[in-house]
Parts: structure tokens; C-alpha cells; sequence
């Protein structure tokens, strides 16, 4: 069995080397950051909270275990660059996954039987959002906000009036299905209104922020920041919440010993050296993934897809959205993509019903990792030709597979990083 596991993760390797990746929650590390993830603390322990800085400004840890000398260095400069990313007055690096980052933040905001307000999963919430997942876990009761489908984006004023009715201990903006930044600064009044907290779920755009090419909400006024550490941000997958300094100690609480006893600390040394890549490459990356990002929904739309929001500009993400319901079924469409080797996925949209999960409307296109190894705007032409080859005109995956490998074999080096 060994032997058949290995010749699977060396098939993987080469199959998605062949492929153009295009999952909007995904990346690919580069070799500095995977020698830090298969590093010795991927063996090890460091259970314990901060107990103040030293002189140059880094954190000092208590830990409950020896042996975490250099590790404890690693954390806080992860920690300070984070702060000098995201503009943040506090950082928390114990979550191991955007999910449980949520968790942190449930834990440390709410308690059991109190409501929260969030994107509907068809809006584009993520599950850790809604009763059926972390929010659940925790005893919380979510509501949706009303959305603007034609914006996609949530309806202010009819969030407002919700919000002031239903009264939540916790507010959550950011989500899955992402195009444009959220009105933050809007719906601050009435958190402050009714004494709620912002959470901002930046998973899917937090490398945009640390690149200046998004909204950074904790400027414009949230409480507390989650977030993954794989999907625009370049990083080995992992968790993490920033906050206003005044929640520092109920989010470390929260975090540990609340929901974690040890965290991955090879998670931490890769992300690190990740936050040291985007500190000095994430402006020319961030900037690149919006321009890339436009540029295919703009040929998609040009070839005939119903891509959203054209009277938008499309997107100001890394996303690019399309409703595939009058050309085809989206789950046939996705396969038949991902047989030409272009992987991408099928999605609901704010019209569709949960009963629809299976076979949504909806196309999710994800540019971040495809940017990572260099494409640009002509690249996205290609890439987009390729698409209607595949789903509109009818020919043979076989065929644009072969024209997906060609192109691909350009792209092999990842850029943007050490």
C-alpha cells in the first residue's frame, strides 16, 4: 500500500503540473515556503500565550512545553509582519484552518443562543457562516442580509433595517463568492447602533489586502479579521485572526486554550516566510491577479458567457463568476472543464435554491494561482478560448487539453516569491 500511495501523490503531482488551476480558494506555495512546511516543526509543540515584546518590537512567549527557542522567534515575526500587512493591532497565528479561525472569533464574541447576521450560502457566504456548520457548532442562530443580485452585493438599506429588527451579537462580511468589497463602513453605524461586533471573513481576498489592491477592513472599522492563509495569500494552508487591540485577550483566550491546545507550528514557519514574499512582491502580485481577473471575464463575456456584473466591470477580486444555466448543466460543464484540464468549480448563485447544490447555476473562476506562474492579460485570451471551445462550441476535450499542456509548460516556475 505504501507503494500505490506514493504513486499517486507523484501522479497528482504531475497531472495538476499539466493543468491550469483556477479554484478560487486555492494556490500553490512556493519552494521556500514548502521546505519550511516539511521542516522539523512539523514534530513539535509549543502550547502558551504572549507575555509582552521585547525591544524590537517582536512578541515573548510563555510556553507550557521546552524546547520552542526558535520557534518562538519564527511566531513573532510572523505575527509582525502580519500586524505590518494588514494594518493590524493584534494577531493571532493558532488557527489551523479559515474555519476554525471562525471558530476563534464565534467563541470569542458570542455565546451559545446568540443570533448573528451573514451572507446567505447562495449569496456567497461560506458554511462556517450558517447553522449548518462552525456558526452551528457554537449555538448560534444566523439570518441572512438581503442581497442586490444585480451588484452582488449586500443591500444596504435592507440589511440595515434587518440588522436593527433582529439585533445580532455578531455581524460577519466577506465570503466565498466574492466579487467586490463590502460595505463595511455603511453598516458600522448600526453595529455600534445595537452594540454588535464586525467579524470580516477575508479568506478568499486577504492577499489582495496585504497587496493594497482590496478594501482593508480594519481601517474602515471591523472588530475582528479571519482568515485562511492559502488562497490569494500564497501560504501552506492554515488560519488566522487579526483584531482591535481591545479583543486581544478574548480572541488568544478563545483560541487557546479554548479551541487548540498545540498548533502547527510548520504551518507558521511557511506562512512567515509567505507574509515575507507578499511584503516584498504582494503590490506587483495583487495588482496583476485584478488585472488577470478582468481580462478573462471580459473575454468570456466577449465569447458569448453570461459572466456577472459586466455594468461593474466585472470584478474587483481574483474571482470571476459566470451563469452557465442557459448554455448547459454547471456540473457538466465544470467535469468537461476539468477533462481539458482546467480546473474550476461549479457554484450556487443567489438565484439558485440550496436543493440546487449539485448542479448549480453558477461557474466560480479563480486567477491567483495561474498569475503565480506568470500569465497576463494575453494568456487569459487564450484561456478563455479555450472555455468556449469546451463549453459552447462542443469540441473535444481531448483536443484542448492538449492545447491546455502547451500552454501550461511556459508557465512551470512560480513567481512573485523568493
Amino acid at each position: 500500500m505504501y507503494e500505490k500511495v506514493i504513486e499517486l501523490i507523484e501522479k497528482n503531482e504531475s497531472w495538476r503540473k499539466s493543468c491550469l488551476n483556477m479554484i478560487a480558494s486555492e494556490n500553490t506555495a512556493s519552494p521556500a515556503v514548502r521546505s519550511a512546511v516539511a521542516s522539523d516543526f512539523g514534530h513539535r509543540y509549543a502550547e502558551g500565550l504572549l507575555g509582552g515584546r521585547d525591544a524590537e518590537g517582536l512578541q515573548i512567549f510563555e510556553r507550557f512545553y521546552q524546547g520552542t527557542k526558535f520557534f518562538d522567534d519564527i511566531e513573532s515575526i510572523a505575527m509582525k509582519l502580519t500586524e505590518e500587512l494588514f494594518s493590524a493591532e493584534h494577531v493571532n497565528l493558532v488557527p489551523i484552518s479559515g474555519a476554525v479561525a471562525n471558530l476563534v472569533a464565534y467563541s470569542a464574541l458570542a455565546k451559545y443562543g446568540d443570533s448573528i447576521s451573514g451572507l446567505s450560502i447562495m449569496c456567497g457566504g461560506h458554511i462556517s457562516h450558517t447553522h449548518i456548520s462552525a456558526a452551528g457548532v457554537m449555538g448560534l442562530k444566523d439570518f441572512p442580509y438581503p442581497f442586490d443580485n444585480k451588484e452582488m452585493n449586500i443591500d444596504v438599506d435592507g440589511a440595515k433595517k434587518i440588522v436593527r429588527e433582529k439585533r445580532p451579537k455578531l455581524m460577519i462580511l466577506g465570503g466565498s463568492l466574492f466579487l467586490f468589497p463590502h460595505p463595511v463602513r455603511e453598516l458600522r453605524e448600526i453595529a455600534d447602533e445595537i452594540d454588535a461586533y464586525i467579524m470580516y471573513d477575508g479568506a478568499h481576498v486577504s492577499g489582495l489586502i496585504a497587496g493594497g489592491q482590496f478594501q482593508n477592513p480594519l481601517k474602515e472599522g471591523v472588530d475582528v479579521f479571519t482568515s485562511s492563509t492559502h488562497k490569494t495569500f500564497p501560504g501552506p494552508q492554515g488560519g488566522m485572526v487579526m483584531c482591535k487591540s481591545y479583543l486581544k485577550e478574548k480572541v488568544d483566550n478563545a483560541a487557546f486554550p479554548g479551541m487548540m491546545s498545540n498548533h502547527h507550528l510548520h504551518h507558521v514557519a511557511g506562512y512567515a516566510i509567505a507574509a515575507a514574499e507578499m511584503k516584498k512582491f504582494g503590490k506587483a502580485y495583487a495588482g496583476q491577479i485584478v488585472k488577470n481577473a478582468k481580462a478573462l471575464a471580459q473575454a468570456l463575456n466577449e465569447r458569448g458567457f453570461d459572466v456577472l456584473c459586466e455594468h461593474k466591470g466585472f470584478t474587483e477580486s481574483h474571482q470571476v463568476v459566470m451563469d452557465v444555466s442557459k448554455i448547459g448543466h454547471a456540473s457538466v460543464i465544470a467535469q468537461d472543464f476539468e477533462n481539458a484540464n482546467m480546473i474550476v468549480n461549479k457554484n450556487l448563485l443567489p438565484w439558485d435554491s440550496l436543493l440546487r447544490t449539485k448542479d448549480p447555476s453558477g461557474i466560480r473562476i479563480g486567477v491567483q494561482e495561474i498569475t503565480r506562474f506568470g500569465m497576463k492579460e494575453g494568456e487569459m485570451e487564450e484561456i478563455a478560448e479555450f472555455m468556449k471551445k469546451v463549453a459552447i462550441d462542443g469540441s473535444k476535450t481531448e483536443n484542448i487539453k492538449n492545447e491546455v499542456i502547451e500552454l501550461k509548460k511556459n508557465h512551470a516556475e512560480i513567481g512573485f516569491s523568493f
